[in-house]
Parts: C-alpha cells; sequence; structure tokens
C-alpha cells in the first residue's frame, strides 16, 4: 500500500540521495558492448546488473518499456522483475512507456500501469497527450488514488517534436505550453510537489526557455545528458527559475560504465555530481 503521494515521496528521495534518474535501456548496441547475447537471457543479466548496482543509491530508475517488449512475454516478465527488485533496493520507478489512447482503451492502460497491484506498475508512468490531454483522465485519475506519478511529453528533443508541440492556438500558447499548464492545474495545491509532472529534454535549450515552468508544480523531467548531446550546464539554458523541480535523466552515459557494478556506480556519482553542481544540491556518495 502506497501510503504518500509519489510527489512527496520523489521530494524525500530525491532530498536524501540527490536529483538523478538513471534509464535502463538494454538495446542491442549495449547489449553487445557488456558483451551479452541480444535475447531475453541478455536483456536480463543487463537489466539485473543496473538494478544490483543503483537500486539503492540513485533516486530513481527508468526502464525504457520498448526494449523489453521486443523480447515478447519473456521480455514483460523481465520489466515486471525489475520494478519489483527496483522497489526493494530503494529507487523510484519510472515506466518509460509513453502510452496514450481514448476511453476504454485508455483506463486499461492505467489499469496496467498505476493500478494497485498491477506487475507493471511502477511508482510513475510516461504517457503521451497528443490525442489531447483530457484522453489522459482515467490514468490521471486511477494514479492520483493509487499514489503514482504520471509524466507528461511536453518539449521532445526529436526533430519531428516541433511539428506538434510548437504550434500556436488561438490563444497564442504552444501546445508544449498548455500541456504544461495542464498538468500545473492538476498539481494545483499540492505539497511539497506534485505527482504530474512533464517530459522536457535537456537538449530544448533556447526554445525551453520561451516556455513557463514556474508554474507547473511539479517533476521536471529532463533526458538526454550524455549521449543524447546534452549536458549538465544545458538545464540552466532550458529551465531557469524551475532548476528546483528538474529530475535530469542519463541512460547510455551511466551504462557505458557496465558491466561491472563498480564502473556503473562509479559513472553514476560522475552524472550526480555533474547535475548537482548546476542545481545547486550538496554532493551525494553514490
Amino acid at each position: 500500500m502506497i501510503n504518500a503521494t509519489f510527489g512527496k515521496r520523489l521530494r524525500g528521495l530525491t532530498d536524501v540521495r540527490g536529483p538523478l534518474c538513471v534509464g535502463i535501456d538494454p538495446h542491442p548496441g549495449l547489449l553487445a558492448q557488456w558483451g551479452l547475447p541480444d535475447d531475453v537471457t541478455g536483456l536480463e543479466r543487463f537489466a539485473e546488473t543496473v538494478v544490483e548496482a543503483l537500486a539503492d543509491r540513485v533516486a530513481v530508475l527508468k526502464p525504457q518499456s520498448a526494449f523489453f517488449e521486443r523480447f515478447g512475454s519473456a521480455g514483460v516478465a523481465v520489466l515486471e522483475r525489475v520494478i519489483a527488485q527496483s522497489r526493494t533496493g530503494g529507487a523510484l520507478t519510472i515506466v518509460d512507456a509513453k502510452r496514450g489512447d481514448i476511453g476504454s482503451t485508455m483506463a486499461a492502460y492505467a489499469q496496467a500501469y498505476v493500478g494497485a497491484g498491477a506487475p507493471l506498475a511502477g511508482d510513475a508512468v510516461t504517457v503521451s497527450p497528443y490525442l489531447g490531454f483530457e484522453s489522459l483522465r482515467p490514468l490521471l485519475d486511477l494514479a492520483a488514488e493509487t499514489g503514482r506519478g504520471v509524466f507528461v511529453l511536453a518539449l521532445t528533443s526529436n526533430p519531428e517534436g516541433p511539428q506538434v508541440q510548437h504550434a500556436r492556438g488561438e490563444d497564442g500558447r504552444t501546445v508544449a505550453q498548455t500541456v504544461i499548464d495542464a498538468a500545473a492545474a492538476a498539481n494545483a495545491g499540492a505539497e511539497p510537489l506534485g505527482s504530474v509532472g512533464v517530459v522536457v529534454g535537456a537538449t530544448v535549450r533556447g526554445v525551453g526557455r520561451e516556455h513557463v515552468f514556474t508554474g507547473l508544480n511539479g517533476p521536471l523531467l529532463a533526458p538526454g545528458i550524455g549521449a543524447q548531446g546534452a549536458t549538465a550546464a544545458d538545464l540552466q539554458a532550458v529551465f531557469g527559475d524551475a532548476l528546483g523541480d528538474v529530475l535530469p535523466s542519463s541512460s547510455r552515459e551511466v551504462l557505458a560504465g557496465g558491466p561491472s557494478i563498480g564502473g556503473l556506480r562509479a559513472a553514476a556519482e560522475r552524472a550526480l555530481d555533474a547535475v548537482g553542481a548546476v542545481l545547486g544540491t550538496p554532493a551525494k556518495s553514490v
């Protein structure tokens, strides 16, 4: 039973462990780099090594669902174990599934990813709002009931993203800003932090400064540190005065420290030191 909201648990854990999310992205190139086969046994060895190395040290682990799903039911079973093992180690999990649909289908996704006792339910899940923010309502409502978090895509770093996210409505706001504002409304009155976050790529730099994050009252998940081209220093350029709510996410840069436990821990510590210097948080020992 979850007794505190996701926002409260996230704030408490990042205060202790530092603001870092590490992605678990077992794509074929990383499996090969680790000397592992591109099959479910390699997947399991990879994912469970990351959990063993980091679940008792970093605040958040973010398994990318697609890399598990590509192996079918056996891969999904590994994902279920990764979620459970991360919880045992003390880390929060964001299941990076980017689901989005309408009606009864969205309600089914809600049961799968934020339902009480669901095997695929981590502490939070990523979702896509581009069927309209209110299409997410079944998942948002169930997450609020079960104490879980939701991260809504807002400003992504892929080249195609601006076609939708930078478009402006009649009121002059970008689509991305309407998503941020809708998330802010969902977080109104929450303390110390709301449970509806948004995803904003650390690579968007100047475009990010055109958007207002300070009223979100929720976490800003910032992927892209490392292999995607962003550095910790870019966080200031993107988020400005909202830096205190940023949860930087690094995947390949940390995962390249494997397959050794010590190598992963050292890479995570370097990442945490780098983001901590920008966010003004004390150095933590990973």
